[in-house]
């Protein structure tokens, strides 16, 4: 049977508790991962996710998305409103959120361009520790066969396998690694000809 040892990645992409949310998220995106063991004092401390990530910054304050109701009376003319324009098709449904935006003094564009935004400042104020998972972690050891990760991950309802040896974390077995697998038939020991 296949182990764990025969298909993990060893160069794990890690990310410390005390790492900032906005360079833990930076740092996903530069590197194209889902997601990243957290590793404190050479010891596996937890896993976070983005979607923990994303989870936590969508519970920001934003931008205000509603008018005050004396301004939204007389924003517009009957004859000449945005959502009468949506609703005609002259004029893209989308405008009415940019105007909202505008309304209450933030241009979207240069706000969407921008990473100096409050939100962003926000994002360093906040680290890694507040948002990952501790435990119970989705960990095995080297020598666990491929089907054991799988079952995990199918029972915990997540993406990834910590590879441990005993508190070390060792390596990483994705969803993706077990599906290359299958793929090439090595699940039952025979590869793919």
């Amino acid at each position: 049977m296949l182990r764990l040892r025969d298909i993990m990645s060893t160069n794990v992409v890690t990310v410390s508790p005390e790492m900032s949310i906005r360079e833990a998220m930076e740092l996903f995106g530069k590197q194209h991962v889902s997601g990243a063991p957290v590793v404190s004092g050479g010891k596996l401390a937890g896993v976070v996710t983005g979607g923990d990530l994303m989870t936590f910054a969508s519970a920001l304050p934003g931008v205000p998305t509603e008018r005050e109701l004396a301004d939204a009376s007389n924003a517009y003319d009957e004859d000449d409103s945005v959502e009468q324009d949506a609703e005609n098709e002259t004029e893209a449904a989308a405008a009415y959120f940019a105007e909202l935006w505008d309304d209450s003094g933030v241009d979207a564009s240069e706000r969407a361009a921008t990473v100096d935004t409050p939100e962003w400042n926000f994002l360093e104020e906040h680290d890694v520790s507040e948002v990952m998972t501790r435990a119970p972690l989705a960990t095995l050891p080297p020598d666990a066969e491929v089907s054991t990760a799988a079952e995990m991950m199918k029972k915990q309802k997540v993406h990834r396998v910590l590879v441990t040896d005993g508190e070390a974390l060792v390596g990483i077995v994705t969803a993706m690694d077990v599906t290359k697998a299958a793929a090439d038939q090595r699940l039952d020991g025979q590869t793919k000809r």
